[in-house]
């Protein structure tokens, strides 16, 4: 039987032209997650949310990155720092979700660390005579702020974010999405794999189907534009009419012009920040395999700095947030749908249509990091 990493490999050979969907082994094999976790998320930045989320000394979240606990927050400095979330005694996790600490104190016996990771104190340890808490410092890993965004890599050779990703902020960067404030974020479990999912935000060739009943009629399929993508990312574009106000630039907005007004941009950075960026509000998703059958789900959105004080726009953002959960769950059946489907005996991929372009870039991203080692 040919391997998931050999059916990727001959699939992605294939040109644009005559470009079929990654084969369901892909999706469905746990040696393949293995190397997705190796050779992807413990090699590529992931990103673990807005830096809004970790505005304040002691601000922190939590994360799970290729099956390593991490903490990311702001030291007493104000430095932005991700570290272990392993204690150094009898290696317990240290924190959960997400809040607001002074120090760092293990639920177990109590070990403490400051926010730097630095070891400061630990009970009944005095009779120990190797004992120096000096030498304890929680493992740091990489950890940057671009655009507003919060990324972190557990390989130390990772390029720098700024540079990885300078292509993006060319194209989006008249959008200042830095100064976007968020205003929700939440956590979702999915039954379907994490590339199903990314690939769903890729393409909006399904808009008018799967969300008939919400955002299908506000984009029309021939003003999607999908072009040829970058090895850190893919995006397409959708222009929007105003039946969403929010949607485009506020009267006070005097950076954008012309169609890019009431531009959309869908932008996919690998390996699985999904970000829909608009002039007036933006919401993201940020993936991490939970198995081969399930994905851990960041969602998060707000607004841009022209409509945050706009009472008007504030009643238009509880409608948008509304709508987007209706969405959501409009998505989360059509994923959950694909993956059962790719789980039958039956299932072969299809050709893709010139509207899933993005699509098959991410397989040749996927390619470059695990057939092509």
């Amino acid at each position: 039987m040919t391997s998931a990493v050999e059916a990727l490999r001959q699939n992605t050979a294939r040109p644009f032209e005559v470009a079929r969907a990654m084969p369901p082994e892909v999706y469905t094999s746990d040696a393949f997650l293995e190397r997705e976790l190796n050779d992807v998320f413990a090699q590529d930045w992931f990103c673990v949310g807005r830096a809004s989320a970790l505005s304040n000394p002691g601000d922190y979240v939590t994360q799970e990155i290729a099956g390593q606990p991490v903490i990311v927050t702001r030291d007493a400095g104000g430095l932005l720092r991700a570290m272990s979330n392993v204690c150094l005694h009898r290696m317990s996790t240290l924190l959960e979700g997400r809040g607001t600490t002074k120090t760092i104190v293990c639920p177990y016996h109590a070990w403490t660390y400051e926010l730097s990771g630095q070891l400061r104190g630990a009970p009944a340890m005095g009779l120990n005579s190797d004992f120096d808490r000096a030498d304890y410092c929680l493992p740091q890993y990489r950890c940057e702020e671009w655009l507003g965004w919060v990324f972190v890599s557990l390989n130390p050779d990772a390029e720098p974010v700024a540079q990885h990703l300078a292509e993006v902020e060319t194209l989006v960067g008249d959008y200042r999405m830095e100064t976007y404030t968020e205003t929700f974020f939440e956590t979702h479990v999915w039954d379907t794999n994490w590339k199903i999912l990314a690939e769903n935000f890729m393409e909006s060739y399904h808009l008018p189907v799967c969300h008939a009943a919400t955002v299908g009629g506000l984009s029309r399929l021939e003003d999607m534009i999908c072009p040829p993508g970058s090895p850190a990312f893919n995006y397409h574009t959708i222009l929007k009419d105003d039946q969403l106000k929010i949607a485009l630039a506020h009267p006070d907005n005097t950076r954008l012009t012309g169609e890019r007004r009431r531009m959309t941009y869908l932008l996919a950075i690998y390996p699985s920040l999904l970000i829909t960026l608009t002039p007036g509000y933006f919401w993201y998703l940020s993936l991490h395999p939970q198995g081969v059958g399930q994905v851990r789900i960041g969602f998060g959105g707000g607004m841009s700095p022209e409509f945050v004080n706009d009472p008007e726009a504030q009643t238009h953002f509880k409608a948008l947030k509304a709508l987007l959960d209706r969405v959501n769950a409009e998505d989360r059946g059509c994923t959950e749908k694909v993956f059962k489907g790719l789980c039958s005996q039956a299932a072969k991929p299809g050709h893709l249509s010139h509207l899933e372009r993005p699509n098959y870039d991410f397989a040749q991203y996927l390619n470059s990091r695990i057939a092509a080692k």
